[in-house]
């Protein structure tokens, strides 16, 4: 099975390996040495200095411990979102008491700084950014570096990323841009199964973490940094998604990150380059598409659905399709992590032997 969705993705043999390694104590000295060994790699690949958390938690419990750690209830925030994981972000905010105001943008388009610039002109009292690097449901990457000149530079906003399909994968400067809190998970770019999530605080985050007042337990970071003091988390850990990732990490510094993001590049320009050439038009502008996840429109008259169905039955190529307001419209193809050239030209390869099945004929 060719498992090309946009996370979970498919794990290396000695990652898998790592798995069944034996348990350890999560309070012994085994887990304290592997605990601070995973911390300061993730520091790596984060680029930052500040402070690391590891959660035994999915994704959304990342974006979650950033918004309950640094923000109040009737704090002012601005939400950027270009998708259905932007929209969580936002509705995560709102769940907990703040004030959310949302910049949407037309599926498939990119955030438009100017309208942060304008938003945080008009509204002094904004208190944070919130933002989603990369968003995989429409396979679109915002200009960070851009989005944080203008919260950070010229409006000096807390700034929260949820970086989880980027980081890993994406150049992403945490303290160089001035990210604020940047969360990620385990089952991304970081080539690990599912199960862990990650959250970097700057120094001006841990200041917000004192004053925040949205009601926190098992995400509060005060908890997480009072027990990595001892070499332990403060509840019990996915002990063997951490030995994985053990694994995975060391693979991603001795390959180096910048190799790693030349990697995505390629393999991204790859896959649109394959996509076009069938015929099929990409969702998103070439100039905002994603290295770590491919969005393709349906073409009128296709079933979207049955197209995707087709592929996993017939051809063992497992792609998503689309959410929320693009079921059906458009598939995607997952291309972040552990991914070769011949995994992406067998996908290219099934689509071009199924898509006939599913009336479409490719433009002359």
């Amino acid at each position: 099975m060719n498992l090309r969705t946009p996370g979970p993705i498919p794990l290396a043999d000695d990652i898998l390996e790592a798995m069944s390694w034996p348990m350890i104590n999560h309070r012994g000295p085994e887990y304290a040495e592997l605990l601070d060994r995973v911390t300061d790699r993730l520091k790596e690949v984060f680029d930052t200095r500040g402070s690391m958390y590891v959660i035994t938690g999915s994704g959304t419990a990342a974006m979650e411990a950033a918004v309950v750690n640094t923000l109040s209830p009737g704090d002012r925030v601005v939400n950027l979102s270009i998708g259905a994981f932007g929209d969580r972000f936002g509705e995560i905010a709102g769940i907990f008491g703040a004030d959310v105001t949302t910049l949407s943008f037309t599926p498939g388009e990119a955030v438009d700084p100017d309208r942060l610039r304008q938003t945080l002109t008009q509204d002094p009292s904004i208190k944070a950014v919130l933002v989603t690097h990369n968003e995989t449901s429409t396979g679109v990457v915002n200009d960070l570096e851009a989005i944080a000149g203008v919260a950070k530079g010229e409006f000096d906003k807390l700034l929260l990323v949820d970086g989880i399909s980027s980081v890993a994968s994406l150049p992403l400067r945490t303290d160089a841009w001035g990210c604020d809190v940047v969360a990620s998970a385990s089952q991304k770019g970081w080539m690990a199964p599912p199960g862990l999530a990650f959250l970097s605080l700057s120094e001006r985050a841990r200041r917000a973490h004192a004053e925040a007042r949205m009601p926190r337990f098992y995400l509060d970071v005060a908890q997480y940094e009072s027990y990595l003091r001892r070499g332990q988390p403060p509840y019990t850990p996915a002990i063997s998604v951490m030995f994985a990732l053990d694994v995975a990490l060391g693979k991603l510094l001795d390959e180096g990150m910048e190799s790693v993001y030349r990697r995505h590049a390629e393999i991204g320009r790859m896959t649109r380059a394959g996509i076009r050439s069938l015929g099929l038009p990409l969702f998103p502008e070439e100039s905002v598409a994603s290295d770590t996840v491919t969005a393709v429109a349906v073409p009128e008259g296709v079933d979207g659905a049955r197209l995707v169905s087709l592929l996993r039955a017939e051809r063992g190529v497992v792609l998503a399709g689309g959410q929320a307001e693009l079921a059906g419209k458009i598939f995607r193809i997952g291309h972040m992590g552990h991914c070769a050239e011949d995994e992406i030209q067998d996908v290219l390869d099934a689509l071009e032997q199924t898509l006939p099945q599913v009336g479409f004929a490719r433009p002359l």
